[in-house]
Formats: structure tokens, sequence, C-alpha cells
């Protein structure tokens, strides 16, 4: 059971690796400290924050975000230490609130590692503090506890680490600060790097952080956390986005400026990419126009992933200052109107009711204020999407884009595949690409359970299983028709055959590597192929043998799809999947299930980890994707061809005359 814990209350803790997850009104720093038996810092190598964010048996966040999870293993720390000191701090110069009492009360949380929450802490009454000391794990007696602390610090940093006895207070403060507000490195990891600026030109009429003083700006720290949580190699956007990633999986706000851009490393090179073009320049008072490409890139599909990212980053950012501030007035109108009613004598006659008519009033004032910030901010998003959508490769593009009707067969692989769109209530009508990188690091759920989503649990049972099947196909269609020649192969497990009408397209295409898998005795055959596959390859990588490989040994990426799980499937054949699933992406071998999780649920927790592993998406839009930032939850559009089109056969075609030009 959690522990709600109050100021001073303290709480033992059950297990020593922790995870501690920070949530906020707006962007913190957050960084921990380790102290002696007697409390006291010994030195900055005891401190963990953006600018040294790792210390034996702790990891803290690499940038300023309103999202942290913060890794702790107290049996790692040092002897010596007996304090681990969780810290907050507003970052300076970054355009956001200066005090803690112009934003929501922070939230920590002590978590497991499987998430269960032990204990929580709302650091509620803060006012002109900008930095707090939110929590301490301490050892007692051999045992370690968690204890609320809630100490602020009007000065900031610098007084809450000299109070904890740090020489050079001032001097680390100020270099953390610096750390943050050049943005050195990211909480999570993102694609690649990109300017403090979001490495694109800014389109907006004013600074980004020309938000009212009551809507600080979340800054984001990945897969589209997942989000979408997004990594070095996707946007979960991490779910970011979520990966999806992108924003997916799972896992999801912008850098503070800095003076001047960073340099730009490409991870195989040793140069700094080209700039982004200019955009063109404006009438005075005017935004620039919005520019395709805008992002630094070595290519213009480098260019335009990095833009998409900024784009999601953009949107997500200004979404969250206009919701921080409805909220911010909100609580600001219950505040006035508490210390207006307070004395009896308000509370009669029309003394009341002006009190009430003026608290709404500023509150409607602060909203409206909000709202023109973000609707102008979103008509710009508006405008460079319309111009950033028509000039996507094939493997960015929707199903609709005229791309698809010219694609040819790529003789190099993409950074990264579009699998769906993703969009805010804000403003439904401004869809974001959820791109995932090449190769796929993790599977592919379609989750085809009518427990899914609202939308689902209207649907019937047959209609939701073919939707979810049709679109796995489009994501292996699409699969196929952005890697080179020969180089991807797909291989289909459809037990009971109850897919046939859904894999026509692939199968009368002829681009499978085979009749689809039915029956137990096909589920085994196809599992016992693709096992043996991963095994070879990772014996030989390891081995450094990659010579040695048996000839007839297919070395292209591989994509299994497995239509109605666990149907077919025996305790060997669910064992085999489960190996694929963890030990497959890193040898080219990849999974896409269609699966209701209901159906799968006699096995018990044993199949968990296989369901976290994959980037859950669904057949119909839902919003169960969160960027890793600032939590928002994204609605998931899935992709779709357009009516009437026949557009998924024409892509097959240019993959099976494509195969053949090639002799494969």
């Amino acid at each position: 059971m959690t522990a709600e814990l109050v100021r001073g209350q303290n709480h033992t803790l059950p297990q020593t690796r922790l995870e501690i997850r920070v949530s906020a009104g707006s962007p913190v720093v957050a960084g921990a400290t380790l102290g002696d038996e007697n409390g006291t810092v010994r030195g900055v190598e005891w401190i963990a924050h953006p600018g040294a964010h790792r210390l034996p048996g702790l990891e803290v966040s690499r940038q300023a975000a309103a999202g942290h999870r913060l890794a702790v293993d107290l049996e790692a720390l040092p002897d010596e230490v007996h304090r681990v000191t969780v810290l907050l701090a507003l970052p300076t110069g970054a355009g956001g609130p200066t005090r803690f009492g112009a934003t929501a009360a922070p939230f920590v949380a002590v978590t497991g590692l499987d998430g269960t929450e032990i204990a929580t802490f709302t650091l509620t009454g803060l006012d002109a503090e900008s930095a707090v000391s939110a929590l301490e794990l301490y050892r007692r007696q051999g045992a370690w506890k968690v204890r609320a602390v809630g100490q602020g610090y009007a000065a900031g940093l610098a007084e809450m680490l000299s109070d904890q006895g740090l020489a050079g207070a001032a001097e680390l403060a100020a270099s953390i600060q610096e750390a943050v507000a050049r943005s050195l490195a990211r909480s999570v990891a993102p694609p690649p790097p990109r300017t403090p600026e979001g490495d694109r030109v800014r389109h907006a009429s004013g600074p980004s952080d020309a938000h009212p003083p009551t809507a600080p700006q979340p800054q984001p720290t990945a897969h589209p956390s997942t989000a979408p949580q997004p990594t070095a190699s996707q946007p979960q956007p991490t779910a970011h986005p979520p990966t999806g990633t992108g924003p997916g999986t799972q896992t999801a706000p912008a850098a503070p400026t800095a003076a001047g851009p960073i340099n730009y490393a490409h991870p195989r090179r040793q140069h700094a990419a080209p700039p982004p073009p200019a955009a063109p320049s404006a009438e005075p008072g005017q935004a620039p126009q919005p520019v395709a490409g805008d992002a630094t890139g070595w290519s213009m599909d480098e260019r335009l992933y990095n833009q998409i990212w900024g784009m999601f980053e953009d949107l997500a950012r200004s979404a969250a200052a206009y919701r921080s501030a409805v909220d911010f007035a909100e609580s600001r109108m219950g505040q006035e109107l508490d210390r207006s009613l307070s004395d009896p004598r308000n509370r009669i006659g029309g003394t009341g009711d002006r009190a009430r008519e003026e608290a709404r009033a500023k509150r409607d004032e602060l909203i409206a204020r909000a709202r023109e910030v973000l609707d102008r901010d979103l008509a710009q998003l508006a405008a460079e999407a319309a111009v950033v959508e028509p000039a996507l490769p094939a493997a960015y593009a929707g199903w609709d884009n005229p791309v698809w009707h010219a694609h040819r067969i790529p003789m190099e692989l993409p950074m990264a595949l579009r699998i769906g769109d993703l969009h805010l209530p804000e403003r439904t009508d401004l869809r974001i690409p959820l791109l995932v990188r090449l190769p796929l690091e993790r599977g592919i759920w379609v989750d085809s359970g009518r427990t899914a989503s609202e939308a689902a649990a209207l649907m019937d049972t047959d209609r939701l299983r073919r939707l979810a099947m049709e679109t796995a196909v489009l994501h292996a269609a699409r699969l196929l028709a952005v890697y080179p020649p020969g180089e991807f192969s797909v291989h289909v497990i459809d037990p009971a055959g109850s897919a046939a009408g859904s894999l026509a397209p692939l199968v009368d295409a002829g681009v499978l590597a085979g009749p689809p898998a039915a029956g137990p005795g096909g589920v085994a055959s196809v599992l016992a192929h693709l096992t043996r596959r991963v095994d070879l390859v990772q014996m030989a990588v390891r081995a450094g043998a990659a010579d040695a490989l048996p000839p007839d040994l297919d070395t292209g990426e591989q994509l299994l799809v497995v239509n109605d799980f666990p149907h077919g499937f025996d305790d060997r054949a669910v064992t085999q999947l489960r190996y694929l699933a963890d030990e497959g992406p890193s040898v080219g071998v990849h999974l896409l299930m269609v699966a209701d999780r209901e159906d799968a649920s006699a096995y018990g927790p044993v199949l968990d980890p296989l369901w976290r592993s994959l980037l859950r998406i669904t057949p119909v839009a839902d919003n169960h994707l969160a960027d890793p930032w600032v939590g928002h939850a994204w609605t998931y559009e899935p992709p779709a061809t357009p009516p009437g089109s026949r557009v998924l056969e024409q892509v097959l075609a240019a993959v099976t005359a494509a195969r053949r030009a090639a002799g494969r």
C-alpha cells in the first residue's frame, strides 16, 4: 500500500533498488546529493546533477523537464554514504516561473523497479522558493527509510548546497544552471542531436517563451516517451513520438535558449553537419514562412526527421503551457475566493457576489491570454505541417500522400518509418507523424482487444480483429517498400486461417517468405526457423565469424507477423516467441503481433514482460500514448489507405518488380 507522506514523515523502504519520479507544473532541474553520517556533502563528486548525472548507485536526469525519473541503487552507494537528498530547482533564464509558488506543487514518488509506488509526497506550501530539498533516503540501524523534507530556499541552488556543507556552492550552482541552459544532454536519449533551438528556424511571431508568466513551459527530456518513449534510434513519440515511439512507446518540450548553436556531430562523421536552410524573409511584424527541412542534418530525410521531432516538441510544450496556465488561473480564483469569503461579513449581501464575479473575471482573463498564445502557436505549427507533409519521402508520408504513387524501392534504408499520427485535443486536425527509427529496435503489438479503448469497446469483435490485421498488413507492406530489394522478408503465422482476407494483398503480390503458417505444426515450423536464425547469427557475431554462417541462411531483416496469439501456441511455442521478442531485434528478427491480451490471460504474469517489450498501438484512434516529458496523453491515429484507393496494391507490385529486377 502506498504511503502518502506529509512534511517530516518517514517510511521504511522495502527494497534498495528504486526509482524516484518527479512531476512538476513547469520544467525543473532535478539532482541528488550524497551525505555522510552527519548529512554533510563532502565534495562536488558527491552531487549528481545535469552536468554530472551519474554516480555509483545514482543517476539523475540530464536537463530541466516537467517530469523526471531518478534511478537509485542503495546497495551500490559508497559505504560512507548515509543519506541521499533529492533536490529540485527552477532553471534560471528559461522564461518560466522564478518561484515555486507560481506553478503547480511538485509531486515526488518513490517506486520499485516495477513501477509500484512505495511512498509519495506533494510539496505544498512553497512560495518564493526557487530550490527545494524534496525528500531524503537515509540509513538508520542498517535499514533504509525515506523522509518527506520539503525544505525550500529562496536564494536557490547555491543556498541549498551551502546548507548541506558544500564548499564552493555558488560556483557549482552556477555551473549546473549553465549546463541546463546550454542543454548539454537530455534526460532520455533523443534522435540525432539538435541545437538548443531545435536545429530549426522558429516560426512563431515571438520567442517561444513569450507565454504569460502564469503559463510555465514544460521542456522535453523521449519515446514520444514514450511517449510516445523516443530513444537515440527512435520518438516512445519513447510511446516518443511515444516509440514508439516517438512520441509511443513508451518514450515525449524545448531546451532553453543558449548563445549560439552547438556543434552538431554526426555519429559517423567528424565534422559538423551543414547548417539548415534559411527561412524566407518576412514582412516586419510577421512570422517567417515555414520551410520544409529547416533542421540540421546531412540529408533532406534527416532534416525532415529532425523537423518533425521539433514540431512534436513544440506542440507538446505549447499545450503544456496552456494547460498549466488554466490550472494556475483556476487555483488562483479558488485562493482569492477563500481569502475573500473567510471573513463572515463578506458571506452575506452583495460583497460575496462581487468577490466571486471579480475572481471569475480574472480567471477568464488569464485563460483568454493563454489561449491567445496557444492559438498563435498552433496556427504557426499548422502552417508548418502544411508545408512539411507534401515534402515528406515515402517512408515518412501518409498513405494519402501522392509520393506513394511514384514510389520506387530504395537502394538504401531510410532513417525512420511512419506508423501513424499523433494529435492533442487542443487542435485535433494538427497531426504529427509518429516515426520509429529503422531498423526496428522493438516489436510492435496491434491490440485487437475490445478493452483497448472506448472506440474498440463499441465495435464488433470480428470487425475489430479484422481491422487490427489490416493495420498490421499496412505496416508490413510499408516495411517491405522502404527496404532495398531482397533485404527484408515477411513471415506470417495465422493458426486458424482467420486472416486470409486481410492477408490477401501480401499473398497475391507474392511478397511473403512462404504461405501463412497454419495449425500447431505451421507455428512450430516458422518459430523453429527464426529461432535457429537468431541463434546462429548471435553465435557468429560473438565469435567474430560471420563468414561461417550456413550458405542457406537469409541474413536479411526478418519480420514475423503473428495473428490471434496465443491460438495454436503451446508452451514451447510461447517460450520461442518470447525469445524472438527479446533477442531478435539485435540480429534483425522483428515481431509484429496482432493479439488481444485477454486471450492470453491464462498464462498470467508470465507474459507480462512480452507485452511490455512491444510498442502497443491500436487499430482505432486511442489516446494511450504518453510523451516522456510532460505526460500528455496523445491520441494515436493508425495508418489507413484512402477509400477506394489501390495504393497498397501498387506499392506491393513495385516491391515484386524490384525483387525480380534484383534477381531475388
